[in-house]
């Protein structure tokens, strides 16, 4: 007999980087002791990083092995005949203490071709910024694929990159397509299709520890932009307490801002799995028969046949994640 599904929580999946720092250790208690931790992915289904369950009846098990197992009572109904036995999302944490490489990523057209993969839209939640830590999003002005490639060629590109200073709460909507970065000094939450495809354009000059630069990918780089695209990335929401406030809906995923400071019954009505990131505070997320915490820096997953729970809280800010 299967055991029931659960509020699932998982094992974070840590990755260190040449840009990485100490935040999410320090910060979000994870457990390194790395001081280049960058990424802590704690939502995957990607190959050879795929997330195992470390709360309840069905701990130990990797998300995949729910997923083939069951199906649209994980995923929801059309998630379920959408995707099949594919989670549509990747969920993470990043701590930039350096800038991350100029990059974009392909669209599901192209990573299909290329990568038998998903495309890459996303979107981050700044948690914390250092002073004057700014995030890169698109160009400063009007761009095409001529001007681009002159820029490229005589080592300018960033002159012709938009840089946004950025504070706790600001968000962005990150399409396929769109040149970005995260610069030095930022930590955020990130929500994005299930992909691992990032197409490497520029990556300041740097080396690693044995003085090798990392690949960069412009010769397929050029293919995956959208030069069309209108400067509508960042994201305006509202931020009434204790109930969800739509930030990003697009095709890939929809995330609410959910602030409480009361405790919550919830009503799953979306057809669809639901993840909550707690950004600030901690919850509690009580079933008939179960009971688990999260505070900030971790995550989640709601399987879509837990459909009423309640969230309690004094104070907590939640991502609210859905497709």
């Amino acid at each position: 007999m299967k055991e029931s599904l659960h509020p699932l929580k998982f094992q974070p999946i840590l990755k260190d980087k040449i840009w990485g720092g100490e935040k999410l250790i320090k910060q979000f208690n994870k457990a390194s002791k790395s001081k280049i931790l960058g990424e802590s992915w704690e939502i995957s289904t990607v190959p050879n990083d795929v997330s195992v369950v470390s709360n309840g009846a069905l701990k130990d098990k990797t998300l995949q092995e729910l997923l083939d197992s069951y199906k649209a009572d994980l995923l929801g109904k059309k998630n379920y005949s959408r995707f099949g036995n594919d989670f549509p999302l990747l969920i993470k944490f990043i701590d930039a203490k350096q800038d991350l490489s100029i990059q974009l990523h392909p669209d599901d057209k192209l990573a299909k071709e290329r990568h038998n993969s998903f495309g890459k839209t996303e979107m981050w939640y700044v948690m914390q910024a250092d002073e004057d830590a700014n995030l890169i999003v698109g160009f400063n002005q009007k761009m095409d694929k001529e001007t681009y490639l002159k820029h490229l060629e005589d080592k300018t590109l960033t002159q012709i990159l938009n840089f946004d200073k950025v504070k706790e709460g600001d968000t962005y909507f990150i399409e396929a397509g769109r040149v970005h970065a995260i610069g030095a000094g930022v930590l955020l939450a990130e929500i994005q299709q299930t992909s691992d495809v990032t197409y490497r354009v520029y990556d300041w000059d740097r080396v690693d520890a044995e003085g090798n630069s990392r690949e960069l990918h412009n010769d397929i780089a050029i293919d995956a932009f959208n030069f069309e695209m209108e400067d509508d990335f960042r994201v305006e929401y509202d931020t009434e307490q204790n109930i969800s406030n739509e930030m990003v809906s697009c095709p890939f995923f929809t995330t609410n801002f959910l602030e409480l400071d009361t405790s919550r019954s919830i009503k799953n009505t979306y057809d669809s799995f639901l993840i909550y990131m707690c950004v600030d505070g901690e919850i509690e997320v009580t079933t008939e028969n179960s009971k688990d915490t999260i505070s900030k820096g971790e995550t989640i997953l709601i399987p879509a046949s837990v459909d009423a729970f309640n969230i309690n809280t004094n104070y907590a800010k939640l991502l609210e994640v859905y497709v």
